[in-house]
């Protein structure tokens, strides 16, 4: 069984003399506690001394990666043919089984046998001491921490983490500042932050002007409209603000600077993380913009950690809280994360929201590897599959055009016809009826409705007085044959009332008819029986 060890000088292959001892983990370190006792236990059979810096640079990157370098393919061929090979890493070993066709081990007894070998390096090859391990370990990791910077720095994706960061704390500063600005001034001038809403041109007004008294006298043409230096001045005589002092005015005035020199340096680093943007990352920047996609980059951690991830990751990529949340209450996930604030999200209505924010995930997540892998500069895919994603939205807000004049299957509803339209357009012949708002006044209302009410009490009182007329005109008449003939005639469609209990609205109408047609045959009858009484 061969050990393969690697030092900062070169690759070294021990033997291993003793394998018994390998099954006794806890002893191999008592073994190794002298230089003869390591002797028994391993020793030196080959060493490959590296040329130069450069080539143990390239070695122990390629190892840390878990690929062997071309130096240690010819290294391990020539010695280890045949044998067992003791590996460090599982990764290293699979590969050089695969390509070499080196049986390798790795577990506990190797790392343990790994240790003693590294304790008494320095006894176990010979002309190997420690003033000169110790300046070659030095140089190696300096040499492997430069060439780990240079490999950042091909893509500076850290530059735009570093940049977007700076910016989100530059907004919160200046908002803390100018509302800071606001609040002083506002003690001395408290209608200026109605009439100037934004905070740099308050800032640079309260600069100009210092105290409000000097308003009429200056010159605000510079910084604010023609209207809003009017309003500014007119205030500016009436306000109800204390006055101050001096010394006050002056701090007031420097912190004004303050602001005005973070918002020029804000922009300043804005136009440096849009043009680094666009050149690290063209096709996702044409895609979701510059703020949305560095944002994104810095959340991932690098362009190309970002590039490994699937688009349903990078769609809720920021808002791993509500999920957590979602997911622990059993609700509804969200649909997106940062994301949510690109311009073609923002465009689509609500209810697609989500699919357009599914879709923009997914063509980012082909844009972000295209930007990390690809060898391609230009932003065309980008530009191709913003134009894809804005056609999708045109389509999904035409469906629901579609589907408002349409029944649900999306089939056009048949219309009702209607003889008062125009056949092949929408208008009417007749002309529409309007809404009469002289109904809507009561003047003259009220008059009607007493009328109606006083004819409907003299009809009732009316029939009052007809009923009792008859009551006196029965009991007065004596009974004869032909009146009761007459009567019994007269009485059957009186007293005959319907079968059904609950007679219907059209039968009253009907009976009501009836009795008022009966009224003036009545009183003929009773003309007759005073001209008959008269003569008798």
């Amino acid at each position: 069984m061969l050990l393969l060890f690697e030092t900062p000088a070169g690759f070294a292959v021990f033997k291993v003399l003793d394998e018994g001892k390998l099954s006794n983990v806890e002893d191999l370190g008592n073994v190794f506690s002298s230089a003869e006792s390591a002797r028994k236990m391993v020793k030196l059979k080959a060493f490959d001394k590296f040329d130069n810096t450069s080539e143990a640079l390239e070695a122990v990157a390629k190892l840390l990666e878990g690929t062997p370098s071309k130096g240690l393919r010819k290294f391990l061929k020539a010695n280890c043919e045949g044998e067992t090979l003791a590996v460090a890493d599982s990764k290293l070993g699979n590969i050089i089984k695969e390509k070499l066709k080196i049986d390798c081990v790795h577990n506990n007894a190797v790392m343990e046998l790994l240790r003693g070998v590294r304790s008494q390096l320095t006894e176990l090859i010979s002309g190997l001491g420690d003033q000169d391990l110790a300046p070659m370990s030095l140089g190696l990791s300096h040499s492997l921490a430069r060439y780990k910077l240079k490999f950042s720095s091909d893509k500076v994706d850290t530059m735009i983490i570093q940049a977007i960061g700076l910016l989100d704390d530059l907004d919160k500063e200046l908002n803390t500042y100018a509302m800071r600005v606001r609040e002083w001034y506002g003690w001395h001038f408290p209608e200026l932050a109605k009439i100037i809403s934004d905070n740099i041109l308050y800032a640079k007004s309260v600069k100009l002007m210092g105290n409000r008294i000097n308003a009429a006298k200056l010159d605000f043409s510079e910084i604010l409209a023609d209207e809003v230096e009017a309003e500014l001045k007119e205030a500016a005589v009436i306000s109800m603000g204390t006055e101050v002092s001096d010394l006050d005015l002056m701090h007031i005035r420097e912190l004004c600077d303050q602001v005005l020199s973070l918002a020029e340096y804000r922009a300043q680093l804005y136009d440096y993380l849009k043009s680094r943007m666009n050149t690290i990352a063209p096709n996702l920047t044409s895609l979701v913009g510059e703020l949305v996609g560095a944002r994104l980059i810095s959340h991932g951690g690098s362009l190309l950690n970002l590039s490994k991830q699937p688009g349903s990751t990078i769609q809720i990529l920021g808002a791993e809280k509500a999920l957590f949340r979602a997911l622990k209450t059993k609700h509804a996930t969200p649909k997106y994360g940062l994301i949510y604030h690109a311009s073609v999200v923002g465009q689509a209505a609500p209810k697609h929201k989500g699919k357009i924010s599914r879709s923009l995930a997914a063509k980012a997540a082909l844009a972000i590897r295209c930007d990390a892998l690809g060898d391609g500069e230009d932003n065309s895919m980008g530009v191709e599959n913003r134009l894809k994603l804005e056609a999708r939205l045109r389509s999904l807000e035409g469906k629901d055009l579609g589907r408002l004049s349409g029944s649900a299957k999306g089939k056009p509803k048949v219309e009702v016809y209607d003889k008062d339209k125009k056949s092949g357009s929408g208008g009417l012949i007749t002309p529409a009826k309007t809404y009469n708002t002289a109904a809507d006044s009561l003047i003259g209302q009220t008059s009607k409705a007493e009328e109606s009410v006083k004819e409907k009490k003299d009809k009732k009182k009316k029939k009052k007085k007809a009923d009792a007329e008859e009551e006196e005109e029965a009991k007065t008449e004596e009974p004869s044959k032909k009146k009761s003939k007459k009567k019994k005639a007269e009485v059957e469609p009186e007293t005959e009332e319907p079968k059904t209990e609950e007679p219907s609205k059209k039968k009253k109408k009907r009976k009501h008819e009836e009795e008022e047609s009966e009224m003036p045959a009545k009183k003929k009858e009773k003309k007759d029986k005073k001209k008959k009484k008269s003569e008798a």
